[in-house]
């Protein structure tokens, strides 16, 4: 069994979910900091020298790239490396001339695809551009919107959204470097004062944003935006690709509200999105807005050469297949690389871990250094950020250690190095990551240290797969009505809803009518006598949305002097914030005194951080709806609706770094309800009988099954296994038969259970392949242990869940 939600070790990121078990620690480090730099300077005595970089302190003479990765090769570290060629630029010419205050903006030449997409956006078509890191796409929409500014009659409007404050702080600066006299460029977020904004409503003609003071501040407040609203030319969308799932499906509804305001002012803006390459973007792009978008995606941009080492960390535990921290070797790299003279960034995917990991190459550095290594991470101060960002845009940084935060297109020219502790969850990240070096176009290296979960150790085995693979597509699902419907309240507030709005959501009249069955539209008639639905429910409907969840309202987080210390979702906090739980927010530790599900509060006190916990859950599923079926191998695979009941019986607690459990304890806890799509595969008891599994095997084979699936999922479509959850049964209530549920974790579902009903072949044999290629007995992290099972990790029958697999494949082999 495999929860949507997880070990109750976790950050408030994004996602809400609850960072690995046992991650690697300053104190785990296999080696100290003079004993990393006695060895780094005895390597670097053959290059000799010394350099001074920014800050001023004297670091060896860089080692070549071929140097660095021979001294992974000599530690027996690498287990494959990819020589990525430099790509000449190509160039292309503007359909027509720009006006002569913008064109002296211009780069000397424009690449193809800037030239390409500028053509189409000054025709007034949708375009979204998806091309490498770097590559200068900010450039296809600066200067379109530049021209807008100073041409014509009246001065045209251009709303920019980026989902981090550091991304539209970026490209302020950038619109700023134009010199434009008449370009008023501002940010208009939640750091901005009320004299800032009330500025900016009347006087910027360049407004950088995010989808959330989209949906809280500028729609439902669109009177006083009326004069910029109806001079709306172009809305920028950046960094597509993370428009995805329950947040992509939110902003969707969000650009819909937004064109449907702008059609009422007069205005019809073009929209650009820009993205890292995705699988299909331009069908992504569409869902968005709900118009025709077209693709650019040939990339014209140079890039230098470019080494990719995969790095497997030594297996400590040969019996268990457990590996040294991933974390560990992840500090072992940035700290050698720093030493010879290289500058670096560091991907970790948690807030914690950023923050373990930072200050553990600190400790491993000479104190002259140890100064120019940052983590950066949200949840930091504005000033805290803006400081941060500073030091990297000078070079005075060595190294910053990040979430995703600065995997987006933040412009930091100089880094030459990246380590990535972890496969980030899709390809697509991965190019992000790995393109933050050598963003001025010079040779550099990057990093990828495996973790033991079964992506990571697929691609260790499949190297190639990992630089071969094409991209993944994101998917949101716009029909989601736990989604839609919420939205509709919102369109309803800011405008009345009439028949016209089909044109902005399919299903309006269905959605309209569950809500005015729940009482928060009316419908009534206009002067003309035509039915409008308007809003009918208590207060404003904005405040109950959150863009980042799928409906539920939240659970706030307080210590027991009533400070707020975070929120949580209210469908994940039985499992994440239960009584006894041990709650992570910004690197601090802290145990649940008491939950309160009706009051929507968890009360928490300081801890040691020496344990974590994981939730024990009960699962049971109801199939209400079967959509689609096929035959996948000699199984049958099925999509369609479920009901996901939840109730968290007890947890464990258990030792960081050892994962000893200490204790069980017992919880009395109401359950919880999902209806959400799923699918589901079964199997004949003639096929069991074939492959000689015993009835008492059954469950373990299914079980190990289902989490080796889940793990792999992501390897076919954006998403992450914290997204999904699992239940596996020797004999579904519906049918009888052997069955493995794998389910979306959102109300209504985010659109992953029909990617992986498609993708069933490929995803069922990478399964198979991972249990197979996995050096484990009896089954480790690495192959069918999942940190999130809500039963333990019991029972788990590895070769039995081989045999089921391959036999289901048409490869026999006998269990």
């Amino acid at each position: 069994m495999d929860a949507a939600a997880g070990d109750t070790l976790t950050s408030t990121s994004q996602a809400g979910a609850p960072a690995p078990a046992g991650v690697g620690r300053a104190a785990e480090l296999p080696f100290s900091g003079e004993d990393i730099t006695v060895r780094w300077h005895r390597a670097a005595r053959a290059g000799g020298g010394a350099v001074a970089p920014a800050n001023g302190t004297e670091v060896a003479e860089p080692l070549s790239i071929g140097q660095t990765i021979e001294q992974f090769r000599r530690d027996g570290r690498l287990v494959h490396l990819e020589r990525l060629p430099a790509r000449p630029a190509a160039y292309q010419e503007l359909a027509r001339p720009l006006p002569p205050k913008v064109a002296r903006c211009l780069p000397d030449r424009l690449y193809t695809h800037q030239a390409r997409a500028i053509d189409l956006l000054r025709d007034g078509q949708s375009v979204v551009i998806a091309t490498g890191t770097a590559s200068g796409k900010s450039m296809c929409f600066q200067l379109p919107i530049a021209e807008s500014v100073v041409s014509g009659l009246r001065s045209g409007t251009s709303l920019l959204l980026y989902p981090t404050k550091a991304l539209a702080q970026d490209q302020l600066r950038a619109f700023n470097d134009l010199y434009i006299p008449d370009l008023k460029a501002v940010t208009y977020d939640g750091d901005a004062s009320n004299e800032q904004r009330s500025w900016a409503r009347a006087n910027a003609n360049v407004v950088l944003t995010n989808p959330e003071m989209l949906h809280h501040g500028l729609l439902p407040h669109h009177g006083k935006w009326a004069t910029f609203l109806k001079r709306l030319d172009y809305v920028v969308v950046d960094e597509l690709h993370v428009l995805r799932g329950i947040f992509g499906t939110h902003v969707s509804h969000v650009l819909r509200r937004l064109a449907r305001q702008c059609a009422r002012y007069g205005s019809n803006p073009t929209f650009v999105f820009c993205s890292a390459t995705i699988g299909e973007p331009e069908v992504l792009a569409a869902e968005l807005c709900g118009q025709p978008v077209v693709a650019v995606t040939d990339d014209g941009s140079p890039c230098g050469e470019r080494q990719v080492a995969l790095v497997q960390p030594a297996v400590v535990d040969h019996e268990r297949g457990i590996r040294q921290s991933p974390a560990t070797e992840t500090i072992r790299a940035v700290s050698e690389l720093v030493l010879s003279g290289r500058r670096v960034i560091a991907f970790c995917g948690s807030r914690a871990l950023t923050e373990r990991v930072a200050a553990g190459v600190a400790r491993s550095l000479p104190d002259e250094l140890a100064d120019a290594v940052r983590p950066y991470r949200s949840g930091y101060l504005a000033a805290e950020r803006r400081e941060i960002e500073a030091e990297l845009v000078s070079g005075s940084l060595r190294a910053v250690v990040t979430t995703s935060a600065l995997e987006l297109g933040v412009d930091i020219n100089g880094l030459d190095a990246t380590v990535l502790c972890g496969f980030p969850g899709t390809i697509s990240s991965m190019w992000q990551q790995i393109g933050r070096a050598g963003r001025s176009r010079q040779e550099s290296i990057s990093v990828l240290v495996a973790g033991d979960d079964q992506l990571d150790q697929w691609f260790v085995n499949h190297p190639k797969d990992l630089f071969e693979r094409p991209p993944e597509p994101v998917v949101v699902n716009v029909a989601n009505p736990n989604i839609l419907d919420p939205h509709l309240g919102c369109a309803a507030y800011e405008w009345p809803l009439a028949q016209v709005d089909e044109r902005w959501w399919d299903g309006l009249d269905d959605a309209v009518h569950r809500n005015v069955l729940s009482d928060e539209l009316r419908i009534r008639p206009d002067r003309h006598r035509l039915p409008r639905a308007v809003w009918d429910g208590r207060g404003m409907p904005f405040h109950r949305i959150s863009l980042r969840s799928a409906s539920g309202g939240e659970v706030r987080i307080v210590d027991t002097d009533e400070q707020l210390i975070g929120t949580v979702d209210l469908a994940r906090a039985a499992s994440l914030v239960h009584p006894g739980a041990v709650y992570l927010h910004r690197g601090q530790p802290w145990k649940v005194v008491d939950l309160d599900l009706t009051a929507r509060e968890a009360i928490v006190e300081p801890d040691e951080g020496n344990t974590w916990t994981q939730a024990r859950s009960r699962i049971d599923i109801e199939v209400l709806d079967t959509a689609t079926t096929k035959a996948v191998g000699a199984s049958t695979l099925h999509l369609g609706e479920v009901r996901v009941t939840t109730q968290v019986v007890g947890y464990q607690l258990k030792e960081i770094g050892t994962r000893t459990v200490l204790a069980t304890e017992d919880l009395d806890l109401p359950p919880q309800e999902l209806i959400t799509r799923s699918i589901w595969y079964e199997w004949s008891p003639a096929l069991i009988r074939q492959t000689g599994i015993r009835p008492f095997a059954l469950p373990g084979a299914l079980h190990a099954a289902e989490h080796a699936a889940i793990g792999i999922l992501p390897l076919f479509t954006i998403c992450d296994r914290w997204d999904v959850g699992g239940v596996s049964i020797a004999e579904a209530p519906h049918s009888g038969l052997p069955s493995v549920f794998i389910y979306d974790g959102y109300p209504g579902g985010a659109g992953v259970a029909e990617l992986a009903f498609a993708a069933a072949d490929r995803h069922l044999a990478a399964t198979a392949e991972v249990l197979d290629d996995c050096g484990c007995s009896a089954g480790c992290p690495s192959c069918v242990q999942s940190p999130k099972c809500g039963n333990g990790n019991e029972p788990l029958d590895k070769m039995a869940a081989l045999a089921l697999l391959r036999n289901t494949l048409g490869e026999p082999e006998p269990f």
